[in-house]
């Protein structure tokens, strides 16, 4: 029998007003948690690498999962350019992409709303939404950002061992 202590693959809900909210929350801090290991020890001197024109760096890559957690705050960047590419973003340390993403998440976090409203459709010009929906993207979204993540650390460091 092992010693080490064994791993606990369970959903524990972030305070919130309705548990069923908390649970989406832990989810979105679980993979948040999952996009800073995917991250750690990478050069902080190639935050804005790029591997050509059309790719975007990992500085740029952490700016729009924040940006699109919470585009109304935070973000003097347009998400994107006139070719539809995520708009470059250079010039910050990627601390500073790090600590943005560390705000965006802890106004998320302390958003209290009753399950009426979590299921409430907003009526928005281009579309419909829920805000429980909007938490699923958001998931969706940082996960699919986070294999990005991963092929450009790989690029990176070879560009770097060159």
């Amino acid at each position: 029998m092992s010693s080490e202590p064994k791993e606990q693959w369970v959903v524990v809900p972030v305070p919130s007003v309705e548990e069923e909210i908390g649970r989406w929350l832990w989810a979105m801090q679980d993979a948040r948690q999952r996009t800073l290991r995917a991250i750690v020890d990478f050069p902080p001197t190639l935050g804005d690498w790029r591997p050509n024109e059309q790719e975007s760096s990992l500085g740029t890559l952490l700016y729009h999962i924040a940006d699109i957690e919470a585009d109304y705050a935070l973000f003097p960047y347009p998400t994107r350019d006139r070719q539809g590419h995520l708009t470059h973003v250079p010039g910050f340390g990627l601390e500073e992409h790090l600590e943005r993403l560390a705000t965006v998440r802890g106004l998320l976090l302390t958003t209290q709303m009753p399950l009426v409203a979590w299921r409430q459709v907003r009526l928005m010009e281009h579309y419909d939404v829920t805000p429980e929906w909007v938490l699923h993207h958001l998931l969706q979204h940082e996960a699919e950002h986070r294999s990005q993540i991963g092929a450009l650390r790989i690029q990176a460091e070879r560009h770097e061992a060159q």
